[in-house]
């Protein structure tokens, strides 16, 4: 179904833009059914799938927390900038990754009924001041 429209360089076959918007569609529409199976089969297995926004994870040091483009040295080399933290480039943002997914679901836990529980005190009930 992805197949190119036909023709050549030099004469290329008719709707070919059309033909790459089609196969575009049609390719995400296989990343959209692994994401539904992943979490079907989580869900089923008493898993949680967490969605991630990888912006910047590529960027963003595993070890300080500094976002710099300048940290990316390569496709495969990263070195933080302000600690000179070195590792691979993927796994630093595999990293980066792991621990947003961890902080949205310690996050979402935190939400009973839809709303975010209330504090229980204030600090100086809960911690008196000594005198």
């Amino acid at each position: 179904m992805s197949a190119s429209a036909r023709g050549t360089i030099e004469e290329p076959g008719r709707r070919v833009r059309a033909k790459s918007g089609l196969n575009k569609s049609i390719l995400d529409q296989g990343w959209f059914e692994f994401r539904r199976q992943l979490d079907y089969k989580l869900f089923w297995k008493g898993g949680m799938l967490v969605e991630v926004n990888p912006r910047h994870t590529s960027q963003r040091c595993s070890c300080c927390g500094h976002t710099s483009k300048e940290n990316r040295l390569s496709q495969a080399e990263f070195e933080c900038i302000a600690c000179g933290y070195e590792e691979n480039a993927d796994v630093n943002a595999a990293k980066n990754i792991k621990t947003v997914g961890q902080t949205e679901m310690v996050c979402e836990a935190n939400h009973v009924g839809g709303r975010q529980q209330e504090p229980v005190g204030t600090r100086e009930e809960v911690l008196p001041v000594a005198s």
